[in-house]
């Protein structure tokens, strides 16, 4: 197998445990073609990025860019945090220049818009939001906010809140929405991908690296991509 990318990786911006530069010689140890650093976006109370450190970040890719020029395609990128059911997501015109993708999750931590973001937020971590309501929320969230934002991929669907994941696949599939197979949580899992492969979707795989060491680390994605029958072609940033 060979990577062509990871797009989804952290650092010390948020809460991974290295530096860009760190991702970037294990990428290049691995012989990765491109390394995207997406740390969380900044309203996460927990490991949001300060957003005056984006400005900082852009000026440091930029500057190992031409230092690997040679030998990695690096890219700055955002986890944005979803922030309620109307596709609202921690993204201002000001930081958006800064980057070259976006991503989007939803993520403990995140400070909703509403007091029924609120509640909804607590039912999903007490409870597993195994309520219907709590799943049409989670839902509506992720669905606007593909619908309202310019969205590179819509990180581990389903992971933190139960969702319909055909009603994600279907906005997925006619806004050309990368979902990912994340391979530090189990979200997209085997079900999920099996009630959706046959739709017209684009995937990719991200390591969601937290240490350098797990950059380009694909396993657990891999292992759940065999077990659902998936096509593997589909997925961009591989080749098997």
């Amino acid at each position: 197998m060979e990577i062509l990318a990871d797009y989804h990786t952290h650092t010390v911006y948020s809460h991974g445990k290295g530096t860009i530069e760190d991702n970037v010689k294990v990428a290049i140890s691995k012989g990765i073609k491109t390394i995207g650093i997406s740390d969380h976006g900044y309203k996460n109370i927990a490991y949001g990025v300060k957003i005056d450190d984006f400005k900082k970040m852009r000026e440091e890719v930029d500057i190992l860019n031409e230092k690997y020029k040679d030998q990695i395609k690096i890219l700055l990128g955002v986890e944005c945090n979803i922030l309620d059911n109307k596709g609202n997501i921690d993204l201002t015109e000001n930081i958006a220049q800064y980057f070259d993708y976006v991503m989007a999750g939803y993520h403990f931590g995140s400070v909703p818009t509403s007091f029924k973001g609120m509640v909804n937020m607590c039912q999903n971590y007490f409870f597993k939001s195994k309520s219907e309501k709590a799943k049409e929320y989670n839902t509506e969230a992720i669905v606007n906010t593909i619908k309202n934002n310019d969205i590179f991929a819509i990180t581990h669907p389903g992971d933190k809140g139960g969702i319909y994941i055909e009603e994600v696949a279907k906005v997925a599939e006619n806004t050309n929405t990368r979902l990912e197979i994340n391979s530090s949580h189990e979200f997209l899992n085997v079900e999920q991908l099996q009630k959706i492969k046959d739709y017209n979707l684009k995937f990719v795989i991200g390591s969601d690296a937290h240490i350098p060491q797990n950059v380009g680390n694909f396993k657990l994605a891999l292992e759940t991509v065999n077990k659902s029958g998936l096509d593997k072609s589909l997925i961009e940033n591989i080749i098997v």
